[in-house]
């Protein structure tokens, strides 16, 4: 459940180094968790490698793109890195928009929730048949999988099954996390607002029809941070955010965050210069009033304990980002003195 203590994730880019190097110094500095979404590399592959270069720290993919594969490939592959790292794989799914799935990945495309609330059930369906040895039959309006032979079946695994989280924006996706997964990770492209209005009761509206409780289910946030170690790291990696804010608030499905604070017209003012192609003109639409809301700006140490205080409250974990090795090297002492 939310609290005050609880332990920071950090999301990496893959180059930054080999991605072993990458995951034993995360380890080593102290993050609970290593993210790896999923952009020009397939995240699962990558923790797999990960793996085997930590022994405690959990490997998640935040996220991997689930329409892109069939739910037998995830459920493998998932099984695998699960197994190869003893336990400790979080598998985090996201949708994805239309037009990466079926131009991109040349995959259907419909209704998102519904798609993904069957997707997760089948993941079940195929680790229950695993586990269990019962017959594979499932039968949906997406996903059809009714053959598992035992030349195929894996058999149970020793570390169970890795807990899947539903990534999402809307109050569509986080009701259907709260339905059928083991928690919601929420988009960075939020604020207190949105996720205390929309995303929370949308989770408990389906946790409830689940027969679930909060306890049995993790809200995982990754806010926007603009931190760095002087004024001048600050004041770009600010700018930068504001990019950020700009390029997510230009996208329809994303326009519900603005109008709940009553910034449409920002919306649709971004939305114009995205299509017109002008995206150096972009963040300079984001005002410090939209910036306060969605992200927290200042010193590392500063940073943090604003991170705890705005977050902590409504999330049970905070993930956030490093580009380089010395950003990720420079969370140690934050993360020692707060006893993370």
């Amino acid at each position: 459940m939310a609290g005050d203590s609880f332990p920071f994730d950090v999301l990496v880019d893959p180059g930054m180094g080999t991605v072993a190097s990458i995951a034993a110094r995360a380890e080593a500095v102290g993050f609970d968790a290593m993210c790896l979404g999923e952009t020009n590399h397939d995240p699962l592959v990558l923790l797999a490698a990960a793996s085997q270069s930590t022994t405690d720290i959990r490997l998640t993919t935040s996220i991997l793109v689930a329409f892109a594969r069939s739910p037998m490939v995830t459920a493998m592959a998932a099984n695998d890195v699960q197994a190869l790292s003893g336990g400790r794989l979080q598998l985090g799914l996201g949708s994805q928009v239309k037009a990466h799935i079926t131009r991109r990945f040349g995959m259907p495309w419909s209704r998102p929730a519904a798609r993904m609330r069957e997707y997760v059930q089948v993941l079940d369906a195929i680790w229950d048949a695993w586990e269990s040895g019962i017959d594979l039959r499932f039968e949906g309006e997406f996903y059809s999988h009714t053959l598992m032979t035992p030349m195929f079946d894996p058999g149970p695994n020793p570390h169970g099954r890795p807990p899947v989280l539903i990534a999402g924006v809307g109050a569509g996706m986080s009701k259907v996390a709260g339905e059928v997964a083991d928690g919601f990770q929420v988009h960075s492209f939020v604020t207190e607002k949105y996720l205390t209005e929309v995303i929370l009761p949308s989770v408990e509206d389906g946790l409830a029809a689940s027969g679930r409780s909060r306890a049995d289910f993790i809200v995982g946030v990754t806010p926007m941070l603009a931190t760095g170690a002087s004024e001048d790291e600050i004041a770009r990696a600010r700018e930068y955010v504001r990019g950020q804010i700009a390029f997510y608030g230009s996208t329809p499905a994303y326009r519900g965050v603005f109008e709940l604070h009553g910034w449409s017209g920002l919306h649709e003012k971004l939305n114009e210069l995205s299509k017109a192609r002008q995206w150096d003109s972009m963040p300079a639409q984001i005002g410090d009033d939209v910036l306060a809301e969605f992200a927290v700006v200042g010193p590392m140490g500063e940073a943090a304990n604003e991170l705890r205080r705005r977050w902590g409250p409504l999330s049970d974990r905070i993930s956030v980002a490093a580009q380089t090795m010395d950003s990720l090297e420079s969370w140690q002492p934050i993360l020692r003195t707060q006893g993370t």
